[in-house]
């Protein structure tokens, strides 16, 4: 295990700056992720905790010490790369020795004639073979071990390049987006195994991904970047029900939160021209209010579960354009009345009456309730604003 720091990483490509003063920390065995859309710079990032890239500015440590001008090979760092990157010819076991090979013996009892008959790649054999058969069992791959790439799926490919990675023993484990080439079912089934691994190995892992249902199943904190910079770095369920801007609670849920603009006035806070009834901030300016699908439910619609009504729920007039059904529940399109040009997605779930009629036949016009608890509000530039008391009482809140 390792603890990971790093201070005021910056990186630029001539006059590209693709990092921008990146501080972080990453304690011993923690699961960390760092998400976001391609190009925010979480692969170039990962490449310099590796060694492969150098920073143009900042400092890494590694349990405390400055690793920064060291080479990837006295960092102690393994790396699993998006391509798997295994040589063809060789089988697996030789595919999960080559670090071993590598790191153990001497150069010229590297070469591939020579390290059969060398003296200390033949002491050195039986240990290494106890290394690979170790980790092998630990990634049930051990009956693949005579097996060459091309006879193997994709996932188990991908079990090889982690167990390569592994049986150098390192002090940090690094994934640069390693289940991007596996279809849907498999990436469920790797992204079980590396959550088993990190809990049974004690590993510090950095794991880079643009899914965020990944970084959120496997993590214990996620740091949302964008633009080159970490917006916030906190655990999984923090990001979703507190997130710090209107950025990270649009990348954090699926489908996507609503983001309404709305009107703060003496009298209350206004959707166009319909009075919410929420608390004022104290003077009139223009603010954003966030509304996740699942806060949102509907009334009056037969095969539906119905939430709970909650003390100062908000009603509002639904215009219904869509419905996708996605199994177990349905995603409907459409927009509140009162600001007909802003797009609403409601998630709800089905109950056992749904399917019986058509639920929605001839009817566009519904009456959607707002969970008033799961209101978040944002300034103009996107900034969070945290309730105050009183503004905390008037959306049902408890503040202590």
């Amino acid at each position: 295990m390792a603890r990971l720091t790093l201070k005021n990483i910056g990186k630029s490509f001539g006059k590209t700056e693709v990092l921008k003063n990146i501080s972080l920390d990453v304690e011993d065995g923690e699961f960390l992720s760092l998400v976001g859309q391609s190009g925010c710079g979480k692969s170039t990032l990962l490449r310099i905790i590796s060694g492969l890239e150098a920073p143009s500015r900042g400092e890494i440590l590694i349990d405390g010490q400055v690793v920064t001008e060291q080479s990837p090979k006295q960092r102690n760092i393994a790396m699993v790369f998006q391509d798997y990157a295994l040589y063809p010819h060789m089988s697996v076991a030789e595919n999960m020795a080559m670090p071993l090979i590598m790191s153990q013996l001497p150069l010229h009892a590297r070469l591939p004639l020579v390290r059969h008959v060398a003296p200390s790649a033949r002491r050195a054999k039986p240990s290494m073979a106890t290394q690979v058969e170790t980790v092998a069992k630990q990634l049930r791959i051990d009956h693949l071990l005579t097996r060459k790439p091309a006879q193997l799926s994709g996932g188990q490919r991908q079990r090889v390049a982690l167990g390569r990675a592994l049986v150098r023993n390192p002090g940090i484990f690094l994934m640069d987006e390693p289940l991007s080439n596996l279809d849907a079912k498999l990436r469920v089934e790797v992204r079980r195994e590396i959550s088993e691994l990190h809990h049974s190995s004690g590993l510090t892992f950095v794991y880079v991904t643009h899914d965020q249902t990944e970084a959120m199943t496997m993590s214990d904190r996620v740091a949302l970047m964008q633009g080159g910079e970490v917006l916030q770095v906190a655990a999984p369920n923090t990001l979703y029900t507190n997130p710090v801007s209107v950025d990270v609670a649009r990348f954090i849920g699926s489908p996507q939160i609503n983001i309404l603009p709305v009107q703060s006035r003496p009298d209350g806070l206004f959707l166009g021209d319909f009075n919410l009834h929420l608390e004022t901030i104290g003077k009139v300016s223009d603010l954003q209010l966030g509304l996740r699908p699942e806060a949102l439910s509907f009334r009056g619609v037969a095969g539906l579960q119905l939430q709970p009504i909650k003390p100062g729920s908000i009603h509002l007039p639904f215009q219904k354009r869509m419905v996708e059904d996605l199994g177990p529940e349905i995603l409907i399109h459409g927009c509140f009345e009162a600001d007909p040009e802003i797009e609403i997605r409601v998630r709800a779930q089905k109950n056992t009456d749904y399917g019986k009629t058509d639920q929605f036949a001839g009817t566009h016009k519904l009456q959607v309730a707002i969970d008033p608890t799961q209101l978040l509000l944002f300034n103009a530039h996107g900034l969070r604003i945290q309730p105050t008391p009183h503004m905390a009482q008037s959306l049902g809140e408890v503040v202590t």
